[in-house]
């Protein structure tokens, strides 16, 4: 691994964020976990970029809501192939570090657009899954609900064993709206104020995902971004690390531990 010597000047002045701070919070995307082996869906090696699928719909038709209803089986073929591109990953260096840190310093939260469960699985405790959990399901008719390791322990599309009806992953397919309960959650945590912002591996393109960065700037909270090209974000951060997720918060937590 070779980091530049911006970046290495630029992992400095967040390491002088951090020794004066208490109060951390992450913002993580697909970026994070591509350094597991897992696809980004967009940006740079995206699973989906400029593709349509094989019945000439966009992906995100593919995995909407409304799909779901209409033809589940059509959903479900395309989760299982995004799924089964996943299976066998497990989370990465990033992921520890940010676990690391939530138990190091005084209040540390995530809030994570990944379905992956990586964070939990590393370590850290205060995630906010935004867009939920792809191991967890739950039947679109009754209170049937089961976690799972992967799909291969079931059938696709899957259907509830006590009134057959089509199982769902907890997930927000596309056109639906954020869990309330996890939007509630943010809404009390980001109160209670934060010394410094990361946002890392995201391209930040949906508002609920950029608004703490900007919210930040405006409040005169530092902000920090880790991802290796341009994002919605990139003007108006404080500091800005071309870089990937998982080598770039190792490197800064190897020399905040050095202090």
């Amino acid at each position: 691994m070779t980091i530049s010597s911006q970046n290495m000047d630029n992992i400095s002045q967040v390491v002088g964020l951090l020794k004066v701070s208490r109060r951390i919070f992450f913002i993580t995307g697909a970026g994070i976990s591509a350094d597991s082996g897992l696809p980004t869906y967009r940006g740079i090696g995206g699973l989906y970029n400029d593709k349509e699928t094989d019945e000439g719909i966009s992906i995100e038709d593919a995995l909407g809501g409304d799909m779901l209803e209409l033809n589940p089986a059509l959903t479900w073929k395309y989760l299982a192939q995004i799924e089964k591109s996943c299976r066998g990953a497990k989370y990465n260096r990033g992921h520890v570090v940010i676990a690391e840190i939530e138990r190091e310093f005084d209040y540390v939260w995530t809030l994570t657009q990944n379905i992956d469960g990586f964070h939990r699985d590393a370590g850290s405790e205060n995630v906010i899954d935004i867009h939920g959990d792809i191991h967890e399901l739950s039947c679109m008719s009754c209170d049937y609900h089961r976690t799972i390791r992967d799909f291969s322990e079931i059938d696709i599309p899957p259907r509830c064993p006590d009134c057959g009806e089509i199982v769902r992953p907890d997930v927000v397919l596309f056109g639906e709206m954020l869990p309330y309960d996890k939007c509630d959650l943010l809404t009390n945590v980001w109160e209670k104020g934060f010394d410094v912002i990361f946002s890392v591996g995201t391209t930040s393109v949906f508002p609920y995902i950029s608004q703490p960065v900007l919210l930040g700037r405006q409040n005169g909270i530092p902000t920090v971004e880790i991802n290796p090209g341009e994002t919605h974000v990139t003007e108006y951060v404080d500091i800005k690390i071309w870089g990937k997720a998982a080598e770039t918060l190792d490197e800064i937590w190897k020399q905040y531990k050095k202090l």
